[in-house]
């Protein structure tokens, strides 16, 4: 299989430094022109900077490349249209968003407080929203879009001290899940990367020798696929120090209980039955689950 970007414009956000540089860089080498955003703030969310997009910028020409540097606050909705229509005017189109942006305010939930909750809710989840938001429509007047999601094994296993983190993270695969379904008519492929690397955000908490496998670089080459022409649609890819593979949430075929058995010591007793794990499958859309309950309970009407 050949991976192709035919004449694409991209727009990475959170791209200054880490993944989203590592992203940048890797799609403009392969001819994808490139809007670098990043508002160059902690790992926190405190401050702003242009310094680290501008360094990516001048690195992705030096290479040869295109790129210009974008600040934007992805959770400002007028910032992020004048990104997209800065893409616009200077590249003619954007063809891809990958929503990499992020920050970390990690506690243990009883000593969390609701401020630092929210914060890493907006930046991920509303962050990517946003963004999305402000090319969809240009994405789909034109047949065509790529849209990356980051999620985390925090959000999709979980992780201690990351309930924010995690709740957001999770939130982004439930937003993908719809806009596969509102965008593929539309030639819209919405996808999610779930990236381990070794970034700001991983220091102190992962000795260096292990650090020194978990590469950027390896997480990139998954974004490459999930945005490329060919990219398939509604895919979670996990990627970290070489290893890939799709995480995928799927249901048990389940039991029917009548009307005089629907209590919770009927599921008790039938909860090794609940969780066989034969005829499990990926529904394709949230009706599914309601046909599947509704035909058990009319087929046992008769």
């Amino acid at each position: 299989m050949s991976i192709s970007f035919n004449d694409r414009v991209a727009i990475v956000t959170g791209a200054g430094a880490g993944l989203g540089r590592s992203h940048a860089l890797a799609l403009a080498k392969r001819g994808v022109k490139v809007v670098v955003n990043d508002l160059g703030g902690s790992v926190s969310g405190e401050g702003a900077s242009s310094e680290a997009a501008l360094k990516v910028v001048e690195e992705i020409k030096a290479a040869g490349g295109e790129a210009i540097a974008n600040g934007a606050n992805v959770t400002d909705e007028k910032a992020v249209a004048e990104m997209v229509s800065e893409a616009i005017s200077t590249f003619g189109h954007v063809d891809i968003l990958v929503n990499n942006a992020g920050i970390l305010r990690d506690k243990s939930f009883h000593k969390m407080s609701l401020d630092d909750f929210r914060m890493v809710m907006e930046v991920h989840v509303m962050g990517s929203v946003t963004c999305t938001k402000a090319v969809w429509d240009h994405m789909r007047e034109r047949g065509y879009g790529r849209v990356v999601m980051t999620s985390s094994s925090s959000g999709l296993y979980g992780n201690f001290g990351q309930s924010n983190y995690g709740a957001a993270k999770m939130a982004l695969v439930g937003l993908m899940n719809v806009l596969h379904l509102e965008g593929g008519s539309k030639g819209i492929h919405v996808n999610t990367l779930a990236p381990t690397a070794a970034t700001r955000m991983t220091e102190g908490l992962i000795p260096e020798e292990v650090l020194k496998v978990m590469t950027p670089e390896s997480v990139t080459a998954a974004l490459l696929y999930l945005a490329c022409d060919e990219a398939p649609s509604r895919l979670i890819l996990a990627a970290g120090a070489g290893g890939y593979a799709a995480t995928r949430i799927t249901e048990t075929e389940g039991i029917y209980l009548g009307e005089s058995e629907q209590t919770p010591e009927a599921i008790a007793a039938k909860m090794d039955e609940i969780l066989n794990e034969d005829g499990e499958k990926m529904l394709e859309d949230g009706s599914g689950q309601t046909m599947k309950f509704v035909q058990k309970a009319m087929a046992a009407r008769g």
